[in-house]
């Protein structure tokens, strides 16, 4: 049995800096969000990713998009408390926000949902902006002039790009609202602000429930035959499975990353960028709770293809610091919200083109 896996909203990004001779600097920290989810409990306070919040500065929607059909904005006071300097927000006694605390898997331990239909999280999610002194870093920049040159030169002589996705569902759109806001297509659409002469298409190729076993056995179908120019690699969810529900070893993982990539280059020429999968619900029964082990794997064998490797573990486990794994997902499982999403862009943020 097989598991599925796995402007737009704009947080503002100070992004890394380019010197006269072409070095680059580490990214500016953040200290504004918009749209940063978040699961509440009854009148229990949520973490926000940033402390020293401005408290004038701060909405709280139900929808990431503030323009989304049928978006309440909720009202301080009235729905909820703001502790500022704490960076938490708690929902009041008789708030409209929903109550986390009625989630159907809420306090379930090692839960299988398949026994739980109905689950799911978005329809207790919130959204907030906010500023705040407080501020986070959440990548480093990459130079990736020397592992991506046929990209690159496309960029910069306005050349056609078509790029390719390819993984599971999480690359397929996960729990995202809408297309645009799938982490695939967010990604492109910076590429082509940094870039707006250059043609860019983009293919989304991904598979709901994909291995990297069954990747191998579409890499025909679904990338070779298409002719890509720079595909994103973006397998790991379902890898990390328990292995009587289609997890792959670890070390069987790493070679058919190695594998998918290697027969990319060769028969189509296109270059290729290896994602790393960030942790599912630890309270899910089928994860075998090692995607730090599949996180390194992936980032092994893109130092071995001499690839990008985008750390997108890195990213979620800097956020899950302060914020819980409910507050980061849409199907309480396996797949991001809209600004789990973001995050994945972020981690994509940091090459450096």
């Amino acid at each position: 049995m097989m598991f599925h896996s796995a402007i737009m909203i704009v947080l503002i990004v100070l992004g890394a800096a380019v010197s006269a001779h072409g070095a680059t600097t580490a990214p500016a920290a953040l200290n504004h969000m918009t749209g940063e989810s978040l699961v509440l409990v009854g009148q229990e306070p949520g973490k926000l990713l940033l402390q020293k919040v401005h408290p004038k500065s701060v909405v709280v929607r139900s929808t990431y998009l503030p323009n989304a059909p049928k978006s309440i904005t909720y009202e301080q006071g009235r729905d909820y408390v703001l502790d500022a300097d704490a960076g938490t927000i708690a929902r009041t006694a008789d708030s409209r926000i929903p109550d986390f605390s009625k989630n159907i898997l809420f306090g379930k331990e090692d839960f299988n949902h398949g026994n739980f239909p109905g689950y799911g999280n978005l329809p207790f999610t919130v959204f907030v902006d906010y500023d705040a002194d407080d501020s986070i870093q959440l990548t480093e920049p990459q130079d990736v002039s020397e592992l991506l040159p046929k990209t690159l030169d496309r960029l910069h002589h306005n050349k056609p790009l078509k790029i390719i996705a390819y993984g599971d569902s999480i690359t397929a759109g996960g729990e995202a609202t809408s297309k645009d806001l799938q982490f695939p297509s967010r990604f492109v659409a910076w590429l082509s602000e940094k870039y707006p002469a250059t043609p860019m298409m983009l293919e989304n190729t991904a598979t709901g429930g994909d291995n990297t076993v069954n990747g191998l056995q579409r890499l025909q179908e679904k990338v070779l035959s298409r002719k890509p120019n720079l595909v994103l690699i973006a397998f790991g969810m379902n890898d990390h499975n328990l292995l009587d529900v289609g997890g792959v070893p670890i070390p069987q993982f790493k070679q058919n990353l190695k594998s998918i990539a290697t027969q990319i280059r060769e028969k189509t020429g296109a270059e290729v960028i290896l994602l790393s999968c960030f942790p599912p619900n630890p309270k899910w029964h089928f994860g075998s709770h090692q995607m730090e082990k599949y996180a390194q794997a992936t980032e092994d064998a893109a130092d071995e293809l001499k690839a990008p490797h985008v750390d997108v573990y890195d990213v979620f486990k800097k956020a899950l610091e302060r914020k819980s794994p409910e507050s980061l997902l849409g199907n309480d499982i396996n797949h991001p919200n809209d600004f789990g999403h973001w995050l994945y862009l972020q981690a994509l943020e940091s090459l450096q083109f």
